[in-house]
């Protein structure tokens, strides 16, 4: 790949808009919900879920509910989603406030990420 084709992919990647939001591992068979402030949703389902399949995330009670329930005990939600016009703006604190509203309207949500 030549330099120009690389830089301009690159630059693509940079500038590209990521579904922002808060997203949920809901576990139907507690009715336990596991939130997470996500910059890039399919991002962080999947690497979630390659975690909790090779048994190293680091949220101990969401593991342990996916070891003794199986992944289709298991449901990907999205809960909210942040709409955004600037990929360079750090939407961290929106994105945490937005969880945090989340998990104070569900009793039985936690955070996915401590």
């Amino acid at each position: 790949m030549d330099t120009t084709r690389r830089k301009e992919l690159l630059d693509q990647w940079k500038n590209r808009c990521p579904e922002m939001g808060v997203i949920s591992f809901h576990c139907k068979a507690t009715g336990e919900s596991f939130l997470g402030a996500s910059k890039d949703m399919p991002a962080d389902f999947n690497g979630t879920r390659w975690k909790l399949i090779g048994g190293s995330h680091p949220n101990k009670q969401l593991q342990q509910l996916w070891n003794q329930h199986g992944e289709d005990s298991f449901e990907q939600l999205v809960i909210k989603t942040l709409k955004f016009k600037d990929p360079t703006e750090d939407y961290t604190p929106k994105l945490e406030a937005l969880r945090d509203q989340c998990l104070e309207a569900d009793p039985k949500a936690r955070k996915i990420w401590k």
